[in-house]
């Protein structure tokens, strides 16, 4: 089974999120990456951007396919990992540390409330397998 850490939140796009106080770290979940296999390339939004909830917000294309990124919750985009575009393949190294993809500001905390833990993601994950 992939790794799921128990401190973050997950979608059924598998896009993971890590809440600090107001603000949150998104990035994809080590199933995605491994489904995706080897990350070739990534597309990401600019600082100041703003997305809705389900909105694309990116790119990631690997060797097997393209997929579109999708925001959980409404953001602003606050900072990105510029150092992924360069190196796209640290998703497939590390996607919950130096994988990460954007740093956030939460507009609505209660769209959190639809998110997925730990436990219920895996779950999840595995009825895909």
């Amino acid at each position: 089974m992939a790794n799921v850490p128990d401190n973050l939140m997950y979608s059924k796009e598998d896009e993971w999120v890590k809440i600090e106080n107001d603000r949150a770290i998104i990035g994809i979940s080590d199933y995605a990456q491994d489904a995706l296999s080897d990350i070739v390339y990534l597309e990401l939004p600019n600082v100041g951007d703003t997305f809705k909830a389900d909105e694309v917000f990116g790119v990631v294309e690997s060797v097997k396919a393209a997929s579109d990124l999708f925001t959980p919750i409404s953001i602003e985009i606050l900072e990105v990992n510029e150092a992924l575009v360069e190196s796209p393949e640290m998703i497939n190294d590390d996607p919950y540390g130096e994988g990460w993809m954007i740093k956030v500001t939460v507009q609505d905390t209660s769209q959190l409330d639809s998110m997925m833990s730990a436990a219920d993601y895996e779950a999840y994950c595995e009825t895909r397998s």
